[in-house]
């Protein structure tokens, strides 16, 4: 349960307290009423006992009466009434309310923190703490309350307004107090007629109420001395005269009044009487007007006191809150008897005063002094032990006399006790046995209720042993006469005593408690006796932390009958469940929504929120999600009918915002809620600010923004540059290669560098990009917003005139100075959407506009919008929905990415900005527009074909600075629009060829060299970054510009992505954006066309046989020469319609050499390859000197002049595989020797010998028939030599898939050192036989036939070259020697020979034959080697052919 102020025991005492009733004459009620205080109230604050009393018990055994507390009121005749009575405990548990603003008290217990609000010093987890010692402390503290206020105010004014019943004598007058004031004329007349009256109330018969104890009750005679007005010795005399009447016990003088009000005024002496008095009006002022009623205006008759001691109070009154509005001396009968009957009507002015009263509250006791309070506490006093405990011990005695004469037991109980109880227990019959005699009364004189009289008298002067053996001895008498009622009562009683009895003797018998309340409720139908048991006990239980036991008890004490009772013990139960040592906090919380229930349906509606704010702390965020929609539902439907709409609000946007798991129809009824709550608190509030409305989701996160206008679509044959729109998705790898690609122009631009300062232009931002930095967008170009809403729930919903809310801020950039202010829409022009429809659990994404109009900063904070339900009430119309949609708003927050950099940041969890709703609006910059015409979607391999691109300034600035790069280089060059080759319009462009030809006379092969000037490039590396020419370097404002556009179909077939990046400046630099970018991406799907593959192979000539002068032929010889196999096939599948391929032209190109004539066995015949088809073509090159360029070699009609598109593409060309290159410049060689001495120079200088470097450039036709016309297509090809005997292909090869290989995991070996091959070694030396091709010996006459033969040995490689030349026969097999026949050499028959760079030597030999035949002369085995390394290598060169002569005899 709860904590409570008192302790149990303290609590049950002060439950049953001895009753004195008062009767005061006129001119008495009216020198109390001097301090706006009755009698009875006078001395409320001083009814405790401060000091012990003493009374003996029947054995003469002295009882110690500690802190006795005594109920003083006036005498109510009228019976209560059961809906009155309800009706003032609701109003008290209504007005007592947890005080606003107090710390919070939090319970731990388990995972949960429970926030239980109350002031509680200590006890905040009472489950571990001593409970007496806890509650000591507590009550010494000022700032205690205890956790429900409302459940002790309900339970005392409960237990104060049990009606006197006949089965119990607990709250039966014991005394009745008689006052007359010293002024009276003849005081011992009106003491008369006050006993009198009291005589006719108690023995007329006219009154059933109130209930006396005993017939003979004790009259004390009070006379009320006022000393600021009486006469002191008339007092003292007639007092002295009261004493000779009714003896010194029997009466007193109380002086009070010591002051008149006004004198003492000035002077602040203490009110003890407000904690009494002002009980309900606490907390809750504004509820003072409902609870004045039982708190100012009452008479106190009939009423019984708390009995809680001063010293650990709270501030919780003592005023009987039930009785009846009445004048306060409506209820002290005087002469006329017709008085005492109470009129209710007369209460109606006294209200209204009570109510301005509370405003400036009336002081009371102003005429009383610290003396008086003395005195009134000694008066007190005097009354207890001179007359109240003598009167009760009288009576005890003589009860006990009678029940023992009576009943012819032995003299006293207490022997009596064991004979009674000592032998076997009398069996209980169960209730279900008993047969209902509730109605059973006993006449008056009856033992059994002698005995229970008795037991009642022992428990008031707190001999709780004898009390519980007459209990005992009672409940048995019932019991066996079957008077239910009266043994409920005496086993209610019994299990107190029991509980009371210091030392505790035997355990407390709480099934004596379980039988009473059954009893009670099942068979004598009383609740209120049933309840007040329950009280009790769930108190004695709780006391000895028996938790489980005490809720269940309270829970069954839960009815129908009763709302009120049902939520408090409901809630106390939930307390009990929250006490226990292992706490069961999710019992607590689902018995304080049962409360919760309750309290509602009793009307009391800030204790039902209270209790679902309660356990909603239990249930939220745990899962449980239809309990939680259930209490915030309750939450919010509370909170609005208290007028607190901020509460309601929240409650309901609680239950929208999480996804819920209720139905369609439930989530429409929250949601319509949800929308009149709101529209009544925006109704109430009336302030301007828009507050937060929970639907839709915004996903923050996931906003777009993008600056500029959106793109055209294509017109036609025109086709716009794709650039970038908000229908892409964000590909990071492709934002880094547009970056890359800009930096690359801009890097151009500023001469090789990028600046410092330099920020990627960025169009549209997400939550991917890099939004650090503040965006820059263009005055008078839009900015597009595009947010992503999310509707949670399963019914539509229905947003109406949505925009953005921003702030911004101008500032001009070009002029300082301040700026001026003006109309919203001259800064901003913003677009609002009418209509905006969300289907049931739906994600769909808003675009929403902003026109910049000035230059500043601009903040876009959020989004406002109309919420509305989706559905249209056709019944209502339109109407409906006009009541059902509220106008708010909802922040765009967004959380930048976290930071990573640093160790702080690394070690910490730290979040960057995200500026990307922060723009800068930057002064008007130029924008262009670029168009595409005709431009192809296929093209075969290699294919060249013209397009016009159209580049439109559409701003109001001119632009300058055009330049575009490319991911494809290769694919495209522009034409110039003055060059002869360009045809005027695009129209006129459809059978214009893309080369110049001569026209040249048949039958003639042409050889024509071409220096690298002729080409316009003269730099080995790809011009990346292209410069679009401008006239005078300016596009204004408006303008248009048409150039053309070559384009070449990539080498390798499939479909290619080509991005374009054209870049532009204004002609005014201004700081804020220094340039703009406009991105275009094409797609090409490519188709094979032909394939081209090319071989070198030296020539093993090493002079010619033209009879030529010297100094050629050393030349000739010197150079080189070697024969290119150019090998042509077509592998178009005819897909494209394409029929047959011509070959136009083979051109070359390098730097060492050129393409010297074509060795083609077919005349003049035209090369045609059909599909499938393949061709052949030899040519002879021979080694040029440096400052030629190249060589065309044609075999057509006419020669083609290879200058631009043809001499752009194949500078443009790019290796895949190898760093993109042009020609080798020429100081190669000499950074080849500074290497040399390294294994990389050896390596390099050998691969030098077997070196090429010739491009050949194959020009053909295609014939396509296409929707039944033909049409010739042009393209060219590009193949790279680079090795002698090596193969190269104009396609690159496809790696062939690997098969799968088992990995071992080895340390890595370092690569080994790099070595020349074999093959490459057996280039270094090139050797040729000169010798006649017959020779005539006459063998007759002279048996040796002797032949001198050279041998030329040439050094091809720019490095020193050892050589030997072994003359030995390597083969001797007799089959060789049948095929060559047998010779030999003469002479030396090994030489070892150093040749210098590319030297040329010759060797005189003489070779002598015995017989005429044919020989073999390449029998020589030639050997060289690097002269830095000591590997020597076999040169190939004699296995190339074999040198024959032919030896005639003649």
């Amino acid at each position: 349960m709860a904590q409570c102020v008192q302790s149990v025991q303290e609590f049950i005492q002060d439950s049953f307290v001895p009753m004195v009733a008062v009767l005061c004459s006129e001119d008495a009620e009216r020198v109390t009423r001097k301090n706006s205080l009755s009698f009875p109230e006078l001395l409320r604050p001083f009814c405790r006992l401060t000091s012990e009393g003493h009374l003996r018990d029947p054995n003469n055994q002295v009882v110690v009466v500690k802190g006795l507390r005594i109920s003083m009121t006036g005498i109510n005749t009228r019976p209560p009434q059961t809906p009155e009575m309800h009706r003032l405990l609701s109003q008290a548990v209504s007005v007592c309310q947890p005080p606003e603003g107090s710390p919070a008290n939090v319970i731990t217990a388990g995972d949960y923190d429970l926030n239980i609000s109350d002031r509680t010093v200590k006890a905040s987890v009472p489950w571990y703490s001593d409970w007496k010692e806890t509650l000591t402390q507590l009550s010494s503290s000022k700032y205690y309350t205890a956790t429900t206020p409302w459940f002790e105010t309900y339970r005392e004014n409960f237990l104060q307004s049990m009606p006197a019943s006949e089965h119990e004598f607990l709250n039966h007058y014991l005394a009745c107090m008689l006052v007359v004031s010293s002024c009276e004329a003849v005081p011992t007349e009106q003491f008369l007629k006050l006993s009198q009256e009291q005589h006719r109330i108690q023995h007329s018969g006219e009154y059933t109420h109130p209930k006396w104890f005993i017939p003979n009750t004790l009259k004390y005679y009070v006379l009320l001395h006022d000393i600021s007005e009486g006469d002191e010795q008339r007092a003292d005399s007639v007092y002295e005269d009261m004493k000779q009447r009714y003896g010194t016990q029997g009466c007193y003088l109380l002086k009070i009044n010591s002051r008149s009000g006004r004198t003492g005024a000035d002077e602040q002496m203490p009110d003890p009487w407000s904690q009494y008095l002002h009980k309900t009006s606490i907390h809750s002022p504004e509820l003072y007007e409902e609870s004045a009623v039982s708190n100012v205006v009452e008479n106190n008759i009939g009423a019984e006191e708390d009995g809680l001691d001063p010293s650990i109070r709270d501030g919780v009154s003592e005023t009987h809150p039930l009785q009846l509005d009445q004048p306060t001396d409506a209820g002290y009968p005087c002469n006329n008897a017709n008085q005492s009957v109470n009129n209710v009507d007369m209460t109606r002015p006294q209200k209204q005063a009570s109510v301005t009263s509370h405003t400036t509250p009336t002081p009371r006791g102003t005429c009383l002094t610290l003396n008086d309070h003395d005195h009134i506490r000694q008066f007190i006093q005097e009354f207890t032990f001179r007359g109240l405990l003598p009167h009760i011990e009288k009576n005890i005695r003589q009860l006990n006399d009678q029940l023992v004469s009576r009943k012819g037991l032995s003299r006293s109980l207490f022997s009596a006790t064991k004979k009674l109880f000592g032998g076997g227990k009398v069996p209980e019959k169960s209730i279900a046995e008993l047969k209902n005699t509730a109605g059973l009364l006993y006449p008056s004189e009856a033992p059994e209720l002698q005995i229970r009289k008795m037991a009642d008298l022992c428990f008031l002067v707190q001999h709780y042993e004898l009390a519980y053996n007459c209990y005992h001895t009672a409940k048995k008498d019932f019991l066996s006469d079957q008077a239910m009622l009266y043994a409920a009562g005496a086993l209610e009683m019994a299990a107190v005593a029991a509980f009371l009895q210091s030392g505790a003797p035997r355990p407390y018998p709480a099934h004596y408690m379980d039988t009473a309340i059954q009893t009670y409720r099942d068979v004598c139908k009383n609740m209120l006796l049933a309840e007040r048991c329950c009280l009790l006990s769930a108190e004695i239980l709780k006391s000895q932390t028996k938790y489980s036991d005490a809720a269940t008890l309270l829970i069954k004490m839960t009815s129908e009958d009763s709302d009120l009772r049902s939520a408090l013990l409901l809630e106390q139960a939930a307390h009990c469940f929250i006490n226990m040592r292992v706490p069961m906090v999710r019992k607590f919380a689902f018995h304080m929504i049962l409360a919760g229930h309750r309290f509602s349906k009793a009307g009391q509606k800030r204790h039902a929120l209270r209790c679902y704010c309660q356990a909603l702390q239990v249930y939220k965020g745990k899962g449980w999600a239809l309990a939680e929609d259930h209490i915030n539902f309750t939450i919010g439907r509370q909170s609005f009918t208290l007028r607190q709409p901020d509460n309601a609000v929240a409650a309901f946007r609680h239950i929208l915002i999480n996804d819920s798991k209720q139905s369609a129809v439930q989530q429409t009824a929250f949601l319509r809620e949800y929308l009149y709550v709101y529209k009544s608190m925006s109704q109430v509030t009336g302030d301007g600010s828009l507050p937060q409305l929970p639907l839709p989701c915004l996903h923050s996160s996931q906003t777009r923004v993008f600056f500029g206008h959106e793109r055209r679509l294509a017109k036609g044959e025109k086709q716009a540059a794709t650039h970038v729109s908000l229908d892409q998705e964000f590909d990071r790898d492709l934002s880094q290669l547009w970056r890359e690609l800009e930096e690359r122009v801009v890097a151009v631009v500023n001469r090789g560098a990028v600046p410092i300062t330099f920020q990627p232009s960025q169009c549209c931002l997400n939550s991917q990009t890099d939004n650090l930095r503040y965006p820059l967008a263009v005055v008078e170009e839009p900015i597009i917003v595009e947010v992503v809403f999310r509707n949670p729930l399963k019914v539509p919903l229905a947003l109406s005139a949505l925009c953005l809310l921003w702030k911004f801020t101008p500032k001009d950039f070009s002029d300082p100075q301040g700026s001026t202010t003006m109309a919203l829409n001259d800064i901003i022009d913003t677009q609002v959407i009418p209509e905006f429809t969300l289907s049931p659990e739906e994600t769909k994404v808003a675009r929403l506009k902003l026109l910049p109009h000035k230059t500043g900063e601009l903040h876009v904070l959020g989004v406002v919008y109309n919420l509305g339900t989706g559905e249209v009430d056709n019944s209502e119309g339109s109407l409906a929905e006009g009541l059902m949609c509220v106008r708010g708003q909802q922040n765009l927050e967004i959380q930048g990415s976290r930071l990573n950099m640093t160790k702080e940041e690394k070690t910490s969890v730290t979040y960057g900005p995200d500026h990307r709703l922060d723009p800068i609006i930057a002064p008007p910059m130029p924008l262009l527009e670029v168009f595409f015409i005709n431009f192809p979607t296929g093209l075969l391999c290699g294919e060249i074909r013209k397009a016009w691109v159209e580049f439109v300034n559409v701003s109001a600035v001119p632009l300058t600075g055009l330049r575009v790069a490319s991911t494809h280089p290769e694919f495209f060059t522009f034409g110039s629009a003055a060059s002869d080759l360009t045809p005027v319009t695009p129209t006129a462009a459809e059978h214009c060829s893309a080369y110049k030809t001569v026209a040249m006379p048949p039958s003639v092969e042409t050889v024509s060299l071409v220096s690298p000037a002729a080409f316009g490039v003269t730099s080995g590396d790809r011009p990346v970054v292209a410069e679009i020419p401008l006239s005078q370097g300016v596009l204004g404002p408006g303008e248009a510009l048409q150039i053309p556009l070559w384009l070449r179909g990539p080498d390798q077939e499939g479909v290619h992505e080509i991005n374009f990046l054209f870049y532009y400046e204004s002609t005014e630099k201004t700081a804020k954006l220094s340039h703009r970018v406009l991105r275009h991406t094409a797609f090409i799907c490519a188709s094979r066309s032909l394939s081209v593959r090319a071989t070198a192979s030296r020539s093993n000539t090493l002079h010619s046989r033209e009879r030529e002068t010297e100094e050629r032929q050393e030349g000739e010889e010197k150079n080189g020469s070697m024969l290119v196999f150019v090998d042509v096939e077509n592998i178009n599948t005819s897909e494209a319609g394409v029929r047959e391929f011509h070959i136009v032209q083979v051109s070359s190109s390098s730097r060492q050499w050129r393409l010297h004539k074509c060795i083609n066995p077919v005349g003049d015949k035209d090369s045609k390859l059909a599909s499938r088809e393949r061709g052949k073509l030899c040519f002879k090159a021979t080694r040029c000197r440096t400052e030629e360029g190249g060589a065309s070699c044609s075999r057509a009609h006419t020669q083609i002049i290879s200058t631009t598109p043809c001499a752009d593409f194949f500078f443009r060309r790019g290796l895949p595989s190898e760093p993109r290159r042009g020609g080798v410049s020429t100081g190669g060689a000499s950074q080849m020797w500074r290497q040399s001495g390294t294994d990389d120079g050896v390596t390099n200088i050998v691969k030098k010998c077997s070196e090429v470097e010739l491009d050949i450039i194959v020009l053909w036709k295609a014939y396509v028939v296409e929707d039944n016309k033909q049409l010739i297509l042009e393209g060219q090809l590009h193949v790279a030599l680079q090795t002698i005997g090596k193969e190269a292909c104009s396609l690159s090869q496809k790696e062939e898939t690997q098969e799968m290989v088992l990995l071992k995991f080895k340390p890595d070996v370092p690569p080994p050192v790099s070595k020349p091959s074999l093959e490459q070694l057996s280039h270094l030396i090139k050797t040729c036989l000169h010798y006649p091709e017959s020779y005539d010996h006459p063998f007759p006459q002279k048996s040796l036939c002797m032949v001198p033969v050279t041998l030329t040995v040439s050094n091809c490689s720019l490095a020193q070259v050892d050589v030997i030349v072994d003359l030995r026969h390597k083969t001797t097999s007799p089959e060789s020697l049948e095929v060559h026949g047998s010779f030999s050499w003469l002479g030396q028959t090994q030489y070892k020979l150093q040749l210098q760079a590319q030297e040329v030597y010759r060797l005189s030999l003489k070779a002598c034959f015995f017989q005429a035949g044919v020989y073999n002369l390449g029998t020589p085995r030639v050997f060289a080697k690097l002269a830095q390394t000591s590997a020597m290598c076999e040169t190939s060169q004699q296995s190339a052919m074999p040198a024959l002569i032919i030896i005639n005899s003649v």
